[in-house]
C-alpha cells in the first residue's frame, strides 16, 4: 500500500494562506519539486486544484512567464506533468493531467493508497482536515517559515480529534524554514 503524505508551508502561528509571505527560495522550489518526484500522484480538493492550476499550469504557448526563475519552472514542469485526482462534488470535469475523485471519500481515497507505486500527496486545507479525521494521512511534512502571519486559514482548523504523531526527520534551510516530517502513530500502537 502505497502512503498518503501530506505537505504544507505553514508559519509559526499556524497560517496556511498561500499569501501569507512564505514564498519559497530556491532552495526550498528543489525542496519541494523533490517531494512530487517521490509522490505518484498529486491529491486536491477543488480549491487547491484551482490555485495550483492557475499558477502552475503550463501555458498554451508552451513558454513559461519571465516571473519564474529556473526552480519555479523546474518545480512547474514537474507538476504540469504530475497525475492529479481532484476531489469534487461541483467540477464536472477536470484537465491538466487531472482526474475527479467522487462518491465517498474514504473509499475511494483507500481506493488509490492500496495501488502499487511511492505514494500519494495532498495538499491544501480542507481536504487534509477531512482525510485526517478519517485516518488516511500516513505522514505529514510541514515547512515550519519563521513569520507570524496574524490571520488564517490554519494548519488543521475544525479538527474533530486529537492525533498522534511520531518525528521521522526535520531539516533546516538557509531561509530559516524547517522542514519537519511525521509520521502518524497508529491508535493500536
Amino acid at each position: 500500500m502505497r502512503p498518503l503524505r501530506y505537505a504544507i508551508n505553514v508559519t509559526l502561528d499556524g497560517c496556511v494562506h498561500h499569501e501569507a509571505g512564505v514564498a519559497p527560495d530556491e532552495e526550498l522550489m528543489r525542496f519541494w519539486t523533490e517531494q512530487m518526484e517521490n509522490s505518484d500522484a498529486e491529491l486536491y480538493g477543488r480549491v487547491t486544484y484551482e490555485m495550483m492550476r492557475e499558477a502552475w499550469k503550463r501555458p498554451d504557448d508552451g513558454v513559461w512567464p519571465d516571473w519564474m526563475d529556473e526552480g519555479e519552472q523546474e518545480f512547474a514542469d514537474t507538476l504540469d506533468r504530475a497525475k492529479k485526482y481532484v476531489v469534487s462534488s461541483t467540477l464536472d470535469e477536470v484537465d491538466w493531467n487531472a482526474e475527479l475523485v467522487q462518491g465517498d471519500l474514504r473509499e475511494a481515497v483507500q481506493r488509490l493508497k492500496e495501488q502499487p507505486g511511492k505514494g500519494l500527496s495532498v495538499g491544501g486545507v480542507a481536504l487534509s482536515t477531512a482525510l485526517t479525521d478519517l485516518g488516511l494521512i500516513d505522514e505529514y511534512i510541514f515547512v515550519v517559515h519563521p513569520i507570524l502571519a496574524g490571520h488564517g486559514p490554519y494548519l488543521f482548523d475544525g479538527l474533530r480529534e486529537r492525533v498522534r504523531l511520531e518525528p521521522v526527520d526535520r531539516r533546516e534551510f538557509r531561509s530559516g524554514a524547517v522542514a519537519q516530517v511525521y509520521r502518524r502513530v497508529d491508535a493500536a500502537s
